[in-house]
């Protein structure tokens, strides 16, 4: 079985786009077949050594027996799999893109396609929208890059966010926490940390540096960058986007939990979580976060140690025992 993964021409290398990498990577080292599908020159741009793995769109060959793997929100590039009746599947990254490209008088139910999913909760999305179940292959970070520092910096606390998940929300739950906390404002008791613009170890860098990740994007299908954090020695808070409960866990036992049934984990609390767009409930979760980084003492150290658990089990590692238990399951008939 050769298995050929459609890369959308995005200009820029995003998070979706580097799972799908990450995969080829993966599937390559590991003796499968496996080439990556350009649909324009240069668009995504690919390292040296994954250019081997591709193969321009133009030059493109299906069989029944191959494998096509198109990400959710590109349904235009089903047509060479479906036409040459390969084995289809859709990479469903982030839930609440899977109708997206959808034209109104096409249903999921009309094409001969399978899902796979980047986490529990879209896979029980699927199968609440479609009744299809189907397996699931989460994301995995580079513990070597994302790693855990020997110490943090003192004073002043620091909080970590990304501004292009939702930059408003971002700036309101800080001035939400800056008016329920002058005198902490007045002290410098907390500072705040853009992570923009930075490459993979930029952004290690940085949260290695920080005490806390904000995190504020939604919807997501398994969110990496609280994860990273994690690795880097962050207590984590802020949105879950869905799909973050593939892997958060609440701290406090009796937080809020959502209507639907949360994945169970291993780990214990690894932050505090609100509810998608709730700022002042994350700007009061910043509040829990910062005295217990004050107090350091137990709870602080066990939600930390969660946190590094959490992240070794989506390290690049447990990724690639993934994806070869799915496709050696696929190449004898499964």
């Amino acid at each position: 079985m050769n298995t050929y993964i459609f890369l959308p021409p995005l200009a820029k290398m995003t998070g979706g786009l580097a799972v799908l990498v990450q995969t080829a990577r993966h599937l390559h080292a590991s003796g499968f077949p496996i080439r990556l599908v350009i649909r324009e020159t240069g668009r995504p741009a690919l390292s040296s050594a994954l250019q081997p793995l591709a193969l321009a769109w133009d030059d493109l060959e299906l069989g029944g027996k191959d494998l096509w793997l198109v990400p959710e929100g590109w349904i235009n590039a089903l047509t060479p799999g479906l036409k040459a009746g390969a084995r289809c599947m859709v990479y469903v990254q982030n839930w609440a893109y899977l109708f997206s490209s959808l034209s109104k008088d096409l249903s999921w139910h009309d094409l001969p396609v399978s899902f796979l999913a980047v986490s529990r909760p879209v896979a029980w999305f699927i199968q609440q929208t479609l009744g299809r179940k189907c397996p699931v292959l989460p994301p995995g970070i580079d513990r070597v890059v994302f790693s855990k520092p020997e110490s943090k910096p003192l004073k002043p606390l620091q909080v970590a966010f990304m501004p292009r998940k939702n930059k408003a929300l971002a700036n309101l739950i800080r001035s939400i926490w800056e008016a329920r906390n002058p005198g902490q404002v007045d002290k410098g008791q907390l500072a705040w940390m853009e992570i923009h613009g930075q490459d993979q170890s930029g952004v290690a860098r940085m949260m290695q540096e920080a005490h806390f990740f904000l995190a504020t994007g939604f919807p997501e299908g398994c969110p990496l960058p609280p994860l990273e954090a994690m690795a880097c020695g962050c207590l984590p808070l802020g949105f879950t986007g869905f799909g973050g409960w593939e892997y958060m866990t609440q701290i406090r036992p009796d937080a809020w939990r959502p209507w639907w049934t949360v994945p169970e984990n291993p780990w214990g609390g690894n932050g505090f979580w609100a509810p998608d767009a709730d700022a002042l409930a994350v700007a009061l979760a910043l509040e829990d976060a910062v005295r217990l980084a004050i107090h350091s003492g137990p709870e602080l150290q066990a939600a930390l140690d969660a946190g590094q658990q959490t992240a070794d089990a989506f390290s690049l590692e447990r990724q690639r025992e993934k994806i070869v238990s799915l496709w050696s399951h696929w190449s004898t008939g499964g």
